[in-house]
């Protein structure tokens, strides 16, 4: 299957999977990764968009069971929220060292585990569509062990994404693949980084609906389980996440004002 569908590959992305500090409130972790953390953020040039994705606290995993592939969320590594950095060139992160330096110093006042994955240079797409998102599930990929790069990338645009457009009724559809994880590229101090291989994952998609009803139709419905056997041959683990809330505080290059609640 050929992949059709109107997309736009952004330059440089980044995705920093959040866990919350567990020695006070989670909600409280996740106003000051709201409040102050943002602005240190934000305030980084070169960006050309910011978007937190806070997930639900109770997320069992939305995918359904599917032979061979992991679908349930396990409890000790369920994600808190997700750091979405979209930057306006690949040259674009050497440019906001110095903020970066001052979220490295404020990590350990709300996290207690972050995890960078980064793609190559325009190999994350945002694909076009339409109409306004009231629900999104972030959903995380990985690898089968013996599948290469290349195959798994090619499935995921040429047959999935085509397959989710089809059948799902889609107000949003943003892919990203990733290079091989190296703690190396956000390695903050006195935060957790562990990250052990069989744990590692190698893509991610964020489906967009207009509300949670379409949503639970998309996941309850029949189709979803002939792309999950499909996927099944390439991936050895989904884990789907129901998101809370998505704010972007700097869009297309701009800082807003005030978050938009997307």
């Amino acid at each position: 299957m050929t992949n059709t569908i109107p997309f736009t590959k952004k330059a440089l992305a980044s995705s920093i999977l959040l866990w919350m500090r567990t020695d006070q409130p989670r909600q409280q972790g996740m106003e000051h990764w709201k409040g102050p953390h943002s602005k240190i953020i934000s305030a980084s040039p070169g960006l050309d968009e910011y978007r937190q994705l806070h997930l639900e606290a109770v997320n069992p995993g939305l995918w359904p069971a599917t032979h061979g592939v992991e679908t349930a969320i396990p409890a000790d590594r369920k994600i808190d929220g997700v750091a979405e950095v979209t930057f306006a060139s690949a040259l674009a992160p050497l440019q906001g060292r110095a903020q970066t330096k001052l979220a490295f110093q404020d990590e350990v006042n709300v996290f207690r585990r972050t995890l960078m994955y980064a793609g190559p240079p325009n190999s994350t797409r945002w694909y076009e569509r339409t109409g306004d998102t009231g629900s999104r599930a972030l959903i995380y990929v990985r690898r089968r062990e013996g599948v290469g790069t290349r195959a798994f990338r090619r499935h995921l645009t040429d047959a999935l994404v085509p397959a989710l457009a089809k059948t799902a009724k889609l107000t949003e559809l943003r892919t990203q693949v990733f290079m091989p994880w190296n703690e190396r590229l956000w390695n903050t101090p006195d935060v957790a980084h562990d990250n052990p291989a069989d744990q590692r994952f190698h893509a991610s998609l964020v489906l967009g609906f207009a509300d949670a009803a379409a949503r639970a139709a998309f996941f309850d419905g029949d189709e979803i389980s002939t792309m999950s056997d499909e996927l099944s041959m390439f991936a050895s683990a989904i884990h789907a996440y129901n998101v809370s809330e998505a704010l972007t505080y700097v869009r297309e290059g701009r800082v807003l004002p005030h978050y938009a609640q997307d």
